[in-house]
């Protein structure tokens, strides 16, 4: 299934029958991928009385019940309502969900006070003058233990504010990255990296959207995708979502 995509005056060709999901989905089967202090998801039948729902105890339907929070249990996409005190919702936000994006690899840097950071000059490094709607982050080392991580007390790796203000300014709207958020776990609530790629201090870019907890494979090779950003029908500031890569032929 060959698609032809005209971007910018240029062609482009995709194979739609060779999706390349980044996405981690909730799956209570298994340990889960879990931040932000909250016990694990749960996905249980619902009961009424004598009646529970699942074929495996007599139903005719299997009939569950789903209890998540999108930053903490699942993939998820979130607008700037994460961040403001009025209400936005990543469902009305985001409009359009084809992009051209740019998958980059990055190995953290460790600051004086030994956080691991991306730095501004890593990200110049890996975009150069390409110009992209969406980049897509993974991080090193990229193993497939972030599928199911317990991020909670960990400190894990965040992007500087100045690494977040660079993506601003080069135009990139929608910023993917494998890891439970994009600042540092706990900051006092300053949300650098946040606040700068959202632009709150000015013109607020309402359809740039920060995509968290995706999990990019070995397999995929850094380079430029399309970038089908697939978001669940809610009306919240973050909602889980399956973003989808095509390769370029």
């Amino acid at each position: 299934m060959i698609a032809t995509i005209e971007y910018n005056s240029r062609k482009y060709k995709i194979d739609l029958s060779k999706p390349l999901d980044i996405s981690i989905a909730i799956d209570t089967s298994k340990e889960n991928v879990n931040a932000w202090y909250l016990d694990d998801p749960k996905i249980f039948p619902v009961s009424d009385g004598n009646w529970i729902g699942s074929v495996q105890q007599g139903a005719d339907v299997n009939f569950n019940n789903i209890q998540f929070n999108p930053h903490s249990h699942i993939t998820h996409t979130e607008c700037v309502g994460h961040i403001t005190e009025e209400v936005y919702s990543v469902n009305k936000e985001l409009s359009k969900f084809f992009f051209l994006a740019e998958v980059v690899t990055i190995a953290p840097e460790q600051l004086k006070n030994k956080d691991f950071v991306i730095s501004k000059k890593q990200l110049q490094n890996v975009l150069g003058n390409k110009k992209r709607d969406a980049i897509v982050i993974r991080t090193l080392p990229n193993l497939s233990d972030k599928k199911s991580m317990r991020y909670s007390n960990t400190n894990p790796t965040y992007l500087l504010e100045e690494a977040a203000v660079y993506l601003k300014e080069k135009g990139i709207e929608h910023l993917l990255i494998d890891l439970p958020s994009v600042d540092k776990e706990k900051d006092g609530g300053k949300l650098l990296a946040h606040n700068a790629f959202w632009n709150t201090q000015g013109e607020i870019r309402m359809q740039a959207t920060i995509t968290e907890f995706i999990y990019v494979s070995n397999k995929i090779k850094d380079g430029t995708y399309f970038l089908n950003l697939m978001v669940a029908p809610f009306e919240n500031d973050a909602t889980p979502s399956k973003p989808t890569l095509y390769e370029i032929i």
